[in-house]
């Protein structure tokens, strides 16, 4: 399976408008499962027109494998249907007047396959995709998960180099969304194509794909393994995007006038914090304890939320109001006093650009000593250590 380069690439729809895509460069390796992540808007969808060539670009180039597919400056396009791509719509876009075998079959008649070749190749993809049994059946008459397998069948059938899907699991239920997330899984391992995947729902980016492009306004913004686009964000844009319920990100600087609240004044004493003018800390890296320990700050439990297998805590703590998150049924109570610790090693740093401060792990300053991390296990026979 080949991989795809997108070499500055740009998107330019009227002369003088912003650019949907602007000079991204991004490659996709050979039978990588790479989603293309962003808010609506954002020119993830047009990125994935371009490279099925249903768009041209306005400026770069697109090659796919060894082949130049796209490239203005040297006059080059080729149409999609040279492009050997398999393309599912969020729509899916199955023939109505066709059976489930005849959609599934359509592109091998198309190449003018011989019958019992192409008898054999559906059914081999049909069972793969646990669809056989409505061979006969028409798209009305199949939920929206058979017809999402039906839109991946017709498409495998043909046994593209690269598979592009738009958002293809939007219209499913959760349940559905589910299976069908467990299934685009099985496919990529039995097949190993290369795929493109386009969604603006960060769980499906996190649970699918083996590497992420977070693009925002047509440009992008890190490319990483889900663990690398969570664990370090690059930029302010990539921290509050990803994850639910979103980074807390505590001002270090004073703001229309305001002085910096204590918190911040005592999170900008670190070293690491550098140029920082942000620090941010996710929800679930938030420790809360029933008694003060040396390392912890008072604070008050404001509201809790069940949200069906977690919970979500507000903590109002030395002036600002902080996010935790847990798996564990909290024991406290709205109003109550708790101590919370953030741990030195989950803190984020962002400069005045919103860029990611790059810090070298040093001991805090004496002022702010009592704040540093403690072993993510230790606790005390006197404390309730409360944590994911």
């Amino acid at each position: 399976m080949p991989s795809i380069k997108l070499n500055q690439l740009v998107k330019q729809y009227a002369p003088g408008a912003k650019p949907a895509v602007n000079q991204l460069s991004l490659t996709i390796e050979d039978g990588e499962f790479m989603c293309l992540l962003g808010p609506s808007g954002c020119g993830k969808t047009t990125i994935l027109r371009m490279i099925a060539g249903i768009e041209h670009a306005s400026g770069g180039d697109i090659a796919i494998g060894d082949h130049l597919v796209d490239s203005i400056a040297s006059g080059t396009f080729v149409p999609p249907e040279h492009r050997n791509i398999g393309l599912v719509f969020q729509s899916y876009a199955l023939w109505p007047h066709m059976t489930v075998e005849e959609n599934v079959d359509f592109g091998l008649r198309i190449q003018k396959m011989d019958k019992s070749e192409r008898e054999a190749i559906c059914l081999d993809v049909m069972k793969t995709l646990r669809i056989d049994q409505y061979a006969d059946r028409y798209p009305s008459q199949l939920s929206g998960g058979q017809q999402q397998r039906v839109a991946l069948a017709r498409m495998l059938a043909v046994n593209p180099k690269v598979l592009l899907l738009d958002e293809p699991l939007s219209n499913l239920d959760a349940t559905l969304r589910l299976e069908m997330r467990k299934e685009l899984r099985r496919i990529h391992q039995n097949y190993g194509t290369t795929i493109v995947f386009v969604s603006h729902d960060q769980w499906e980016a996190m649970t699918l794909a083996t590497s992420i492009a977070v693009i925002n306004q047509g440009e992008l913004q890190q490319v990483g393994t889900p663990d690398e686009i969570y664990a370090r964000p690059q930029n302010r844009f990539v921290a509050e995007f990803i994850g639910n319920p979103n980074m807390n990100l505590i001002e270090l600087l004073s703001q229309s006038g305001t002085e910096p609240s204590r918190l911040a004044t005592i999170l900008s004493g670190y070293p690491e914090a550098g140029n920082g003018t942000s620090c941010g800390i996710r929800p679930e890296d938030i420790r809360l304890y029933a008694e003060a320990t040396g390392r912890t700050l008072s604070a008050t439990i404001e509201t809790i939320i069940p949200t069906g297998g977690s919970w979500v805590i507000e903590i109002s703590c030395f002036g600002e109001t902080l996010v935790h998150s847990t798996q564990l049924r909290p024991h406290w109570q709205e109003g109550q006093t708790v101590y919370c610790e953030l741990p030195h090693d989950a803190l984020h740093y962002f400069d005045g650009q919103g860029e990611r401060v790059s810090a070298q792990p040093e001991q805090p300053t004496d002022n702010v000593a009592f704040f540093h991390a403690i072993p993510h296990h230790q606790t005390t026979a006197t404390s309730h250590y409360y944590r994911d």
